[in-house]
């Protein structure tokens, strides 16, 4: 059901930016190399990459990636993915999430209009070193997540 009602709703502007986009790859070693060696994208190595995600990437499990507008690629690594379809030109999505950024002050309230939307959430809200987040499915069952730094 939609609701017009103001007075639950973000106000427009309280999504800053997306935050990040995750993406499942079968295969890491090509990504890593399309991504970092081809696109040309910095990879986050060392103390860039984020207290959450050292074990993963550590594992090979993760990488992360920088986009010239900041934006964090993240790959998340399924090697028992399979294509939807043979022909990579056929729409489809590996996507993971995708996470918009929202003021730390903001965040209790977005957590207030999900609920009251009755919008389904994955799990969260979550917090981390790195910051709060809450994971929930829009109406196609796509994850998305809004997330805020700190705790």
């Amino acid at each position: 059901m939609l609701s017009t009602s103001p007075a639950l709703a973000l106000s427009p502007g309280s999504l800053r930016r997306v935050h990040h986009f995750a993406i499942n790859v079968r295969d890491m070693q090509a990504s890593r190399h399309f991504y970092g060696e081809i696109l040309g994208l910095h990879e986050l190595t060392g103390a860039e990459v984020p207290e959450t995600l050292k074990a993963e990437v550590a594992a090979g499990k993760v990488a992360n990636f920088r986009t010239p507008d900041d934006t964090i690629l993240d790959l998340f690594w399924e090697p028992d993915l399979s294509a939807p379809h043979a022909d990579p030109k056929q729409q489809f999505t590996r996507a993971n999430h995708l996470a918009f950024d929202i003021a730390p002050e903001e965040f209790d309230r977005a957590v207030e209009v999900l609920h009251y939307h009755q919008i389904l959430i994955d799990h969260g809200p979550v917090s981390r070193p790195t910051g709060r987040g809450i994971y929930f499915y829009d109406p196609d069952g796509f994850l998305i997540e809004i997330r805020c730094d700190g705790v």
